[in-house]
């Protein structure tokens, strides 16, 4: 996913060279997608509504990415920087980015969740 992402990041600049490109430390971090799988269970179970998991899914993915992102910032290892952006918080998180992970994570849910 985020190989897509930074290779239509790469056309946008007109660079058609359109090189994706992540981290090791990626991996883990997108990992622990997998506990969408148990939460959509129970927020299903419970009839929340779709707007409902998605503000969920976005409000775990902005945890995980400032907690994440801030453990390996005081390292030095963190793979991005969103200091340059209007709408960031420490660096680590973009708030302009929440549609995105609203709809990653039902996207995800519906990959991790196949009935």
């Amino acid at each position: 996913m985020e190989l897509l992402f930074t290779s239509v990041c790469c056309f946008m600049r007109k660079d058609y060279k359109l090189i994706g490109q992540t981290s090791i430390w990626m991996f883990p971090i997108y990992g622990m997608a997998s506990v969408i799988k148990p939460v959509s269970n129970q927020l299903k179970k419970h009839n929340r509504k779709t707007i409902e998991r998605g503000l969920i899914y976005t409000a775990g993915i902005y945890a995980t990415e400032y907690t994440t992102g801030t453990l390996l910032k005081k390292k030095d290892r963190c793979p991005w920087d969103y200091s340059k952006s209007k709408y960031h918080i420490n660096g680590v998180i973009r708030w302009d980015y929440a549609p995105l992970w609203f709809i990653v994570g039902l996207v995800y849910e519906k990959m991790l969740t196949k009935d």
